[in-house]
């Protein structure tokens, strides 16, 4: 029994020895090493403040290794450009205004804002992102930019049938349309109906 209480307590001896020569080790190296200049830079974090960071946990971080278009609108780090602000377009701003008027009934001659024929909903749509367009979709077909297929945006108008049908592109090979009557504002495939051309605005 003595012999072991006198392992235990050696045992302990050697713990205690051992932490007090790892603070002693810590503190003399904080005392014999220089300290560093103190520099910093920037951080600005969105809704919260800056922060200085120092340059030592800043050149910690390889360039490219934090990618621009994951930082919140506003974040900046020194030496990351954060990404620009998306562009909001005309067409954009007019196909947002058609997607609000989704499942609104179909009425020849009607343009807005509760009933649409095929070229009153694309006017009015433009209409609310501060655009004039010519109202029957013939004269759409012959207004405006021509672009092609290949290349389309959200918001250019697309006409089918000859110029007798006119939607609005909003991505994916998709158009929001009025198509006719007892059918409401929907969303259709480009591909389902013969397309004459496309005009941006």
């Amino acid at each position: 029994m003595a012999i072991k209480r006198q392992v235990l307590g050696l045992h302990r001896t050697a713990h205690r020895a051992v932490a007090a020569g790892a603070v002693g080790a810590a503190t003399l190296s904080a005392l014999l090493l220089p300290a560093a200049p103190a520099s910093a830079a920037p951080v600005t974090v969105p809704g919260i403040g800056n922060f200085e960071v120092p340059d030592q946990i800043l050149a910690q971080i390889p360039p490219g290794a934090i990618p621009a278009d994951i930082l919140p609108p506003g974040f900046q780090i020194p030496g990351v450009t954060p990404p620009a602000a998306p562009i909001e377009t005309v067409g954009k701003r007019a196909v947002d205004a058609a997607m609000s008027k989704l499942g609104a009934p179909y009425v020849y001659g009607a343009a807005g804002p509760n009933a649409f024929d095929c070229s009153g909903l694309v006017q009015w749509s433009y209409e609310q992102a501060g655009l004039e367009l010519p109202r029957t979709s013939y004269a759409q077909l012959d207004a405006g930019a021509p672009v092609s297929l290949d290349d389309l945006r959200p918001g250019d108008v697309i006409s089918f049938y000859g110029g007798s049908h006119s939607g609005l592109y909003v991505g994916d090979g998709n158009v929001i349309h009025a198509a006719t009557s007892g059918q409401p504002v929907a969303i259709a495939a480009m591909s389902s109906m013969p397309i004459a051309g496309a005009r941006r605005y």
